[in-house]
């Protein structure tokens, strides 16, 4: 594993800054930025931002100094270069255009919805995910359509995010109750609160086909490949980065276990054909990581 940093020229906050980056992994990059005391803050997706004034302290550390094109390029090669899609500019860009048709109305509480998913407190709960699930939402229906309900539960799912399992997915329900009472019949919005609580624990009943789609399109980031869930992992640690680091590791193993013991964990055929392996490969990749 190498940490590699580019020429500082990202000008900033009235200075320029380097990027910092392992060609390997994201765990080795952040026990790095750890031993040097950079701020989990410092990090963005795929590189902590550095300052000039930080950079020869971080070479003599042992970060390799290369050009922006090799940096990039290496990155690329290890698999952990975030994509444009994945980033929160182009999310909302694409979002605005994946509003349902059938609620073109309710452009008002789309744009509401952009707001509360762009929220800056948000590191792995924005924007970026929203887009993530709906695109797993069209990957787990198959040739069928993605019920309109299930669309809109996806929207509103995180919509209200402070960090407060359970307390968070019922305070998103009853906005959805609220802001959607206009736009849709009674029926409608009463089932898009339940799919949003049932977001609480994943844990939809046998026939339940709206909440197999939408539990699997949530737990889908799980069956990604190793270097997007570490993202997702870091992105996670950032959201709870006032925790403390042996909270964190005692917090997060028990989601752990608790995701591994859900059988099924994907609801849907589909679903267990496109995530289930490689997420259990995860999840017992990284319980391992925080066990030893």
């Amino acid at each position: 594993m190498v940490v590699l940093i580019d020429p500082a020229q990202w000008p900033a906050h009235g200075t320029v800054f380097s990027h910092l980056v392992s060609d390997d992994s994201l765990a080795e990059l952040h026990a790095f930025a750890e031993r040097a005391g950079l701020s989990p803050r410092a990090f963005d997706r795929d590189h902590y931002d550095v300052p000039l004034a930080r950079r020869e302290e971080l070479i003599a550390l042992g970060a390799q100094p290369v050009g922006g094109s090799e940096l990039i390029r290496r990155l690329r090669a290890s698999g952990l270069r975030v994509t444009s899609r994945e980033r929160s500019e182009h999310a909302s860009f694409v979002l605005r255009r994946r509003w349902p048709a059938a609620l073109e109305r309710g452009a008002a509480v789309r744009d509401e919805l952009l707001d509360r998913w762009s929220q800056p407190h948000r590191h792995y709960h924005d924007v970026t995910h929203l887009l993530a699930v709906l695109d797993a939402l069209a990957l787990v229906a198959g040739r069928g359509s993605v019920p309109l309900v299930v669309e809109l539960a996806a929207w509103f799912h995180d919509a209200v995010y402070e960090g407060v399992p359970g307390s968070d997915e019922e305070a998103s329900a009853a906005l959805a109750e609220s802001v959607l009472a206009p736009l849709l019949a009674a029926d409608q919005v009463a089932e898009v609160a339940r799919l949003v609580r049932l977001t609480a624990d994943h844990r939809p009943a046998d026939g339940d086909e709206h909440g197999a789609l939408l539990s699997d399109a949530d737990l889908a980031v799980l069956g990604g490949e190793p270097a997007r869930y570490d993202r997702y992992v870091a992105a996670v640690r950032q959201d709870y980065a006032h925790v403390s680091d042996d909270d964190w590791r005692r917090g997060r193993a028990g989601v752990l276990r608790q995701l591994l013991a859900l059988d099924p964990l994907y609801r849907t055929e589909r679903g267990r054909d496109l995530w289930l392996a490689p997420a259990r490969e995860n999840l017992r990749r990284e319980l391992a990581a925080l066990s030893g």
